[in-house]
């Protein structure tokens, strides 16, 4: 088989997961300015819509996103082949399939957590997307699913996709049923299983190993960081995103500043006079920026203005500006405490009690 050996390797330490009506590229443009280095994610893309929809409306992104990976939905290799040679062309920096999406509709697809059970026809659509570019191919995927749920199951399984060619792999620490639960059920009710995923990084140590599941915190990103490579967090990171403000000092060692909210409001503002100069509506933005205040005093009414007028045909960036005015002035300027330890030093700090 042959590969090519100049592929991009963007630095997964942490990732921000990929989420199904959330993370588009609206989302993606917010969170960048929150975090210049952690690795974000489309949502899933089916190759069915790359090969024959709206292309471009699809997989549009500003290049600000950067480092940004494409989540790909399909079986059939030589789509597969194809949908990883438009997203090298594209710009994106890897390209991701997923194995661990268990809806009803991404079944009668043929495409999600199902193909755990044909490793055969997953690892042949591996093989084709590795030959057929430069960016790195990676998996997300599950611990099991229904029954078939054993470490040797999942040994054997990611060890068949390391041999068509994948090297890094995001492992969701929960099994899936394909049957009598909802996907949002399927992400709470399946036990959280990290000593497996920590098994399989041990037992494989030339994998790269990503935990994904069921991580709320910063502290416990770094603290998994002891066992496996790196950790994806989803929609803790969504729902209070300026959490993601320590991380590139706290995972990457980045000198810089952090950004405070109302650094971030200012950009969005320019970001949303863009967009809708553009065509967009600007509920299409604000219905992403909801809990940049979470936890703090003003949050309700940011959200009650964002939610209220935001969603107007007419609704213009001095929206965003009209709910900041609700924000006490401390919290616009406040930044994180740096309470982590030294990036360089290896230390991380202990997970929470």
């Amino acid at each position: 088989m042959t590969a090519f050996f100049d592929r991009r390797k963007p630095d997964r330490r942490l990732s921000v997961a990929p989420m199904m009506d959330r993370t588009d590229r609206h989302c993606r443009y917010f969170l960048r300015l929150i975090s210049r280095r952690v690795l974000l994610y489309t949502e899933m893309v089916t190759t069915a819509a790359i090969l024959h929809g709206d292309r471009e409306k699809l997989l549009d992104f500003d290049e600000m996103e950067h480092p940004v990976a494409l989540q790909i939905g399909g079986s059939a290799p030589d789509e597969l082949r194809e949908c990883a040679r438009i997203a090298e062309a594209m710009g994106f920096d890897e390209v991701n399939l997923n194995l661990g999406c268990p809806s009803d509709r991404v079944q009668s697809g043929r495409f999600g957590a199902c193909l755990m059970a044909e490793p055969e026809l997953v690892a042949r659509g591996v093989a084709a997307m590795v030959t057929a570019t430069r960016l790195r191919i990676t998996v997300k995927t599950r611990i099991g699913i229904d029954d078939r749920d054993s470490y040797p199951e999942l040994l054997e399984f990611i060890r068949r996709l390391a041999d068509a060619g994948c090297r890094s792999f995001a492992i969701h620490a929960r099994k899936a049923w394909l049957r009598g639960l909802s996907p949002k059920q399927n992400r709470e009710i399946p036990p959280l299983r990290y000593e497996l995923v920590h098994r399989l990084k041990a037992d494989n140590p030339d994998l790269e190993i990503v935990l994904n599941g069921g991580i709320l915190s910063l502290d416990q990103a770094e603290a998994q960081l002891r066992a496996v490579d790196g950790v994806m967090i989803g929609r803790a990171a969504y729902h209070n995103p300026y959490m993601l403000a320590e991380a590139d000092r706290r995972f990457f060692g980045d000198p810089d500043p952090m950004p405070s909210r109302g650094d971030i409001i200012e950009s969005l503002v320019a970001y949303a006079e863009r967009e809708l100069a553009a065509g967009a509506r600007l509920t299409s933005l604000t219905r992403h920026i909801l809990g940049l205040f979470q936890g703090l005093p003003g949050a309700r009414a940011w959200r009650r203005i964002l939610s209220s007028e935001g969603i107007r045909p007419d609704a213009g960036p001095e929206i965003i500006r009209s709910a900041a005015r609700e924000v006490p002035l401390a919290a616009l300027q406040a930044r994180p405490l740096a309470t982590f330890s030294d990036a360089a030093s290896g230390v991380p700090n202990p997970a929470p009690a």
